[in-house]
């Protein structure tokens, strides 16, 4: 109740007065003009003291002082440098309030809360000290500055508060109390309490571990300024939570130094803005103005070195203009969200969302600050949950936009690598078609015993380097998870004779003695790859000669165990070379690593045969392992469990499929559409020599003039070739009617195009180098299959 005439205020103290003497033997008549009767309230819920208090400026009374002189009624909160009735005073000095409360009876425990003051104060209620923040003081000297919340308990039976209230300030440029008294229902007024820390402890404890979390990634990831600049944001202000308003960290942490928690109250403040400005700059730096961002964040520089070097009187006073510089923030930090929305920015429709959950939060502020409004907690948490957790879905969904991209890049870039070893194996499988073709030619044409093992030493050599390309192929697709592994007939026995007569010359040129020895109890071919394990044995040799300066290589094949129908060899490949140290045994299986001694100085290669070696035979349930003496040699070997094929005859090197008397493909005419010249002349000698005849068509082009369907059984065509490549050409000749059988002639690998070469109707292909019997086969297979189609017409 607010007494605004004298004589009405003396009226009704008398009378209430009166009547708390007659209610109450333990009543005292109140001392003060200034009366707050709350006689007609519940309490059970809490009541704000907010009427009207006697202030003394300049005066520390002591309850024992009965006087009213020089006092006058101020509305209470009140702060007393505003003006008041055309009055204020300097922010230094110090004063007192007090009040009467007149409280109900038959009540419950009543708690009284009392918030912090400018900047020092005592509270007596009924005569007693019970509650105190700092050292009130008459002057700078004997004042010493402190905030905290307390809460006085008001037990049943009393029902008269006299409160006096002792307030110094000679630190802040505001003096006086900023919040009112609040009085009611102790389980009330503590679980209010407690909601509130609570809240704030939350918040600051989720903000902190967001930042921290930020900062993990990127300090782990990408080094994104953006991130790192909202992590520190995060740390920063999360101070603003918990050491301003309602001051939790103060009762975390008794007795903490004024100055330092004022300066940081203020500077999260300052720092905080100026972050958020550089975030928001480097979230979208299209959308922005960058001397706009560089304006806040100098002002905010400027005032944050005033904090750190003027004393509170002065810095303090910056609150008030800085409150302009946030009002602009809130104002066009989500213009520029809109723009980015409006754009299509990553993540603009979080940060969108985020701006409108902020305005809330800085409009409650404000209002707050002003005492216009209460603080509103939980719609405040709410907010700044909203927020943050907003802008962590801009920053992740910026993260994986990032991701998105870098995996695209890598795609592109895996692309391009797999299309420049496709290209690379196609170059060099053409020129070694002739190779190989011709080998097998010079092998018909009846040569010396010499000669024979030269052309047999020549024609292992080319599939060796053959099998290269191809293993630098599989080795990128082992490591795009890509690689597969052939399960076909396979003659070990002969496949290591050809790894070792391959490897003689090289042995024999630094006097090393290359020896193979295979366990007679191995009588079987075995189901397995053998391209792979004609690998892994080079490999293996090769790499030992290489480290080997005297004395030997050994190559061994034994019988480990056998049964019906499996076979489990243990091959070993052991040299008297330089060995490897214990340390570094576990490098040699690294690609691109070299563990060989310090002492080797010869030629070091790409460090890719090893590792290759391991991984395909890791993709064949096999381990490859090491034993090694420095400077004594090293032995390589592996076990191997395979399923037993038929019994091993007599190797035969001449792989030429049928009686070179015969002529099977007699009658047959074929169209050979290449632009190779040499792959014609290979491809021409063999089958003219089974009997058919050739006609040769240079480009795709030229391919489909040529074509007879009268005379032509059969058509080979090479898919790369100039003006118009084998897809087109057999795609324009299924579209004329052409129904004979279309066979490509192609050096790319099977994988790249059997789904191509169906979609243009080319019935089956021939992978370049290719064998003779591989090519009989095929041709035989259309030429028998094209004979019976047409004889079946016929009936």
């Amino acid at each position: 109740m607010w007494f605004k005439k004298p004589y009405l205020l003396i009226f009704a103290v008398a009378i209430t007065g009166c009547f708390q003497s007659l209610a109450a033997n333990n009543s005292h008549p109140p001392s003060s003009k200034a009366v707050i009767d709350l006689t007609n309230q519940s309490l059970t819920k809490s009541v704000e003291l907010n009427n009207q208090w006697e202030f003394y400026w300049n005066k520390l009374l002591s309850p024992q002082d009965s006087t009213t002189k020089g006092s006058v009624l101020v509305d209470f909160p009140y702060d007393w440098t505003k003006n008041i009735d055309g009055k204020s005073y300097p922010s230094f000095g110090y004063a007192t309030y007090k009040v009467t409360v007149l409280l109900p009876k038959n009540r419950k425990t009543l708690l009284l809360a009392v918030p912090e003051a400018y900047t020092s104060y005592k509270l007596y209620v009924n005569d007693k000290l019970e509650a105190s923040n700092g050292v009130v003081g008459t002057n700078n000297e004997s004042s010493v500055p402190y905030w905290e919340r307390h809460t006085v308990v008001v037990p049943p039976g009393i029902d008269t508060l006299r409160l006096l209230l002792q307030v110094s300030n000679f630190s802040h440029s505001k003096a006086g109390v900023k919040s009112p008294f609040i009085i009611g229902d102790r389980d009330h007024v503590l679980l209010h309490e407690k909601q509130s820390a609570s809240i704030n402890l939350i918040l600051t404890g989720c903000m902190i571990m967001g930042g921290l979390f930020f900062i993990g990634l990127y300090l782990l990831g990408k080094r994104d300024k953006t991130i790192i600049l909202f992590a520190l944001f995060s740390l920063i202000y999360s101070y603003r939570i918990i050491g301003t308003d309602t001051y939790v960290l103060h009762s975390i942490i008794p007795n903490i130094s004024w100055h330092l928690t004022i300066r940081l109250e203020y500077l999260t403040l300052f720092i905080g803005i100026a972050l958020f400005s550089l975030y928001t700059l480097h979230l979208y730096p299209k959308d922005i103005r960058p001397f706009v961002v560089k304006g806040i964040y100098t002002i905010s520089g400027i005032f944050s070195l005033a904090t750190l070097c003027l004393p509170p009187l002065y810095f303090t006073q910056l609150i008030t203009p800085f409150l302009l510089v946030m009002l602009f923030s809130l104002l066009y930090v989500p213009y520029v969200y809109i723009k980015a929305y409006r754009r299509n920015r990553p993540g603009a429709i979080y940060t969108l969302m985020s701006s409108f959950t902020l305005l809330p939060v800085f409009a409650i502020s404000l209002l707050h600050y002003w005492t216009l409004i209460p603080p509103y907690q939980l719609v405040t948490f709410i907010c700044y949950i909203s927020f943050f957790f907003l802008q962590s879905l801009a920053l992740s969904h910026r993260v994986s936009f990032a991701l998105k991209n870098a995996k695209r890049i890598a795609e592109e870039g895996f692309e391009a690598k797999s299309e420049f070893l496709s290209n690379m194996s196609h170059e060099i499988r053409t020129p070694l078609n002739a190779v190989i073709g011709m080998s097998h030619l010079l092998l018909k044409s009846k040569p010396t015993q010499d000669q024979k093992e030269h052309l047999d030493v020549l024609l292992f050599s080319a599939n060796n380097l053959l099998a290269i390309v191809n293993d630098i192929l599989d080795y990128h697709k082992i490591e795009a998870g890509k690689i597969s592994i052939e399960h076909v007939e396979m003659d070990v026995t002969t496949i290591a004779n050809y790894v070792v007569r391959g490897l003689e010359l090289a042995a024999k040129e630094k006097g090393l003695a290359l020896n193979l020895t295979i366990d007679k109890a191995l009588q079987n071919k075995v189901i397995g790859d053998p391209t792979r394990t004609s690998q892994v044995i080079t490999n293996l040799v090769h790499n030992a000669i290489k480290f080997t300066d005297k004395g030997s290589v050994d190559v061994s094949i034994t019988v480990v165990s056998q049964a019906k129908t499996t076979i489990t060899l243990a091959i070993q490949v052991k040299d008297t070379g330089v060995g490897i140290s214990t340390e570094n045994q576990g490098l040699v299986f690294e690609r691109f690593e070299q563990a060989g001694s310090s002492e080797f100085n010869g030629p070091r290669g790409t460090g890719l045969g090893l590792s290759i070696s391991k991984r395909i035979l890791e993709l064949q349930n096999s381990t490859l392992y090491l034993k090694s003496v420095e400077g004594k040699g090293s032995t390589f070997f592996f076990e191997q469990t395979f399923e037993k094929g038929e019994e091993i005859n007599e190797i035969n090197y001449n792989l030429e499929p049928v009686n070179e008397n015969l002529k099977p493909f007699e009658g047959i005419c074929i169209l050979l559409v290449e632009d190779n010249p040499m792959n014609v002349l290979v491809a021409q000698r063999y089958l003219e020599g089974w009997g058919a005849t050739i006609d040769v068509a240079s480009n795709g082009f030229e391919a489909l003039h040529k074509y007879d369907d009268s005379r032509h059984r059969i058509v080979l065509m090479d898919l790369q070739m100039p003006i118009l490549d084998g897809y087109e050409a057999a795609k324009k000749m299924r579209k004329t009617g052409v129904t004979k059988p279309i066979i490509a002639l192609t050096a790319n690998l099977a994988t790249e195009i059997e789904t191509q070469i169906a979609a243009v109707g080319i019935d089956d292909y021939i992978i370049k180098p290719f064998l003779p019997k591989e090519l009989f086969k095929k041709v035989s297979q259309y030429a028998i299959e094209q004979q019976q189609s047409e004889e079946h017409q016929l009936i």
